[in-house]
């Protein structure tokens, strides 16, 4: 998936540092470091390197790469695509996140009214969801309304570098490990 972005108006490049209120028409890329509030209707590109500590209020975001440490919402759509990293959460109509992406957060994919776009279609489709809890199991804790409770901001934790985030560590797949539980000596009991 791949939003035609058109023209970019402006750019924070690498090096760049900013604190504040964004606000633009069209679209920008953040390459740099940004920290603050994000308000657009149109597309905000976050490149690889970038780091955005922010409140993000736009109309299409999409994380090439870099790191984006703060709420979004989107009107239109996120896309997340590799090396990017996500930690917060994401209120859209359309999200897309691509393989080797890290999200960190909750997603809400609810419509300009306010409803859920994530309905079933097609045949049978008006039975699904009908007894969403089967007979005799409780029913599940939350808000009845199916909205998340609250969680906490990401933006007010510390300023970190970008680098202090370590990759996922590598997974070994050979040689196989065994493990052996320690013998058992005699006479006591555990």
């Amino acid at each position: 998936m791949a939003i035609e972005t058109g023209e970019i108006n402006a750019l924070l490049g690498h090096g760049t540092d900013f604190a504040g209120k964004l606000t633009f028409e069209g679209t920008v890329r953040i390459d740099g470091r940004f920290q603050g509030e994000v308000f657009t209707h149109d597309v905000l590109i976050i490149g690889e390197g970038a780091e955005v500590r922010a409140e993000i209020d736009v109309g299409t975001l999409i994380v090439k790469g870099g790191v984006v440490i703060g709420n979004i919402r989107a009107r239109d759509a996120v896309e997340i695509h590799a090396p990017g990293r996500v930690l917060g959460d994401i209120a859209s109509p359309s999200l897309y996140v691509g393989k080797g992406v890290v999200f960190d957060g909750r997603c809400q994919m609810r419509g300009d009214d306010g409803e859920n776009v994530c309905r079933p279609e097609g045949p049978g489709a008006e039975h699904v969801g009908a007894d969403p809890v089967p007979p005799g199991m409780p029913a599940p804790a939350g808000p009845s309304d199916g909205s998340l409770p609250p969680r906490a901001s990401y933006p007010s934790a510390p300023p970190m570098p970008v680098a202090a985030v370590p990759p996922p560590p590598a997974v070994q797949a050979w040689p196989p490990v065994q493990i052996v539980p320690p013998p058992i000596q005699a006479g006591k009991r555990r």
